[in-house]
């Protein structure tokens, strides 16, 4: 099926995925560019709807092939459709994974986050997160949506890589405890030696203005990175690739 009009009533759909409300309205998120749309397909996301310009038919017949509906579009549909200045030739709607709590908790690193509220940082500590091999991500209340457009272009389709929950941050954290996990959080006036940490981990990271609540640090170890110059802080997803290397390391040793 090809589209034309900006106005298809296809195109208003998946062009309302751009806000929180049409997200959570069609359980669906919004994805484009080549290389999130193909990781979408390989990680076997359920896409619903793709959207390509002509002369692309091999991709439409992977998508199709992956249970999408491919309808080839103009390029005045496809700038109508995309969240960036310079849109690539395909973009899709996926629906979005329920981020419902697992019973028991993988053992493994655990990236918990207190009101991240910067969609580039959080979609940098996913992807973070995914390539460090954790087990999966808890988002505490008030963090960015990870399924909004800037966060899923910064997590490079790793959102499609492992389990992202959604929580009350101190109530996943005591059922955490209960099953083994040690709590260590990023703090300003916490330890400068991290502690033992076993095969099970949850590693609270805060948000950009406030670190983590007091609330939930106070279920926490407190680790404080050293830092050697002038800066007093240092950038959530800069301090959170740091901390979660550094855990990860010393859980594979």
């Amino acid at each position: 099926m090809r589209i034309e009009s900006t106005r298809n009533e296809r195109v208003k759909l998946a062009r309302a995925l751009a806000s929180s409300k049409g997200r959570l309205e069609q359980g669906l998120h919004f994805i484009e560019g080549e290389k999130l749309v193909r990781e979408a397909v390989v990680s076997g996301a359920q896409l619903v709807e793709a959207f390509l310009e002509e002369g692309h038919d091999i991709m439409a017949a992977v998508l199709e092939g992956g249970g999408a509906e491919a309808h080839v579009v103009s390029r005045a549909v496809l700038e109508s459709l995309s969240n960036t200045q310079t849109p690539q030739w395909v973009c899709a709607t996926v629906k979005t994974p329920q981020g419902g709590l697992p019973e028991y908790y993988p053992a493994g690193l655990i990236v918990a986050l207190d009101g991240v509220q910067d969609p580039g940082n959080l979609g940098a500590i996913v992807r973070t997160a995914d390539a460090m091999g954790a087990s999966g991500v808890l988002l505490g209340a008030g963090c960015a949506d990870p399924f909004a457009p800037k966060p899923l272009r910064a997590a490079m389709g790793s959102v499609y890589h492992l389990p992202i929950w959604q929580a009350e941050l101190p109530a996943a954290l005591e059922r955490m405890r209960e099953q083994g996990f040690a709590l260590v959080c990023g703090h300003l006036k916490g330890e400068s030696a991290l502690p033992e940490i076993g095969d099970r981990c949850a590693l609270v990271i805060g948000s950009e203005g406030h670190g983590v609540s007091d609330e939930a640090a106070g279920m926490c170890r407190k680790y404080r990175l050293p830092m050697y110059g002038f800066a007093e802080s240092l950038n959530a997803s800069v301090a959170a690739g740091i901390l979660i290397y550094e855990l990860a390391r010393r859980m594979r040793d």
